[in-house]
């Protein structure tokens, strides 16, 4: 299983770390990813890591979002900058493609 932590309230423009961390025989060496769902929206990929791949990131945030992991830690994570109020929704990790398991997310709330 996987479990997102680390949003809060950020005003626009500031910055915000996501941790991710993850049993072992979830994390593995698969490619681990963040997505995030707004209210009334489909859940949507923000980002992803493969294991010694090059990230992926999703337009709406390429260039202000960084992702990686640490294997040894079974933990990834979501550097998020430049936050605009658009960025605000509820963040998941998980594996691409992603188990059935969500967990809670991790809020995060960007203020104009």
């Amino acid at each position: 299983q996987l479990q997102a932590s680390g949003g809060g309230v950020v005003e626009t423009g500031g910055s915000l770390r996501l941790t991710c961390t993850a049993s072992r025989s979830v994390f593995g060496r698969k490619t681990v990813a963040w997505f995030r769902q707004i209210p009334n929206k489909p859940r949507a990929l923000v980002a992803s890591k493969p294991d010694g791949g090059d990230p992926f990131y999703a337009d709406f945030v390429k260039g202000r979002f960084v992702i990686s992991r640490d294997n040894d830690q079974k933990t990834v994570y979501l550097e998020m900058n430049k936050l605009e109020p658009e960025d605000t929704a509820l963040y998941y990790c998980n594996l691409r493609p992603p188990t059935p398991y969500w967990g809670q997310g991790t809020q995060v709330t960007v203020s104009s």
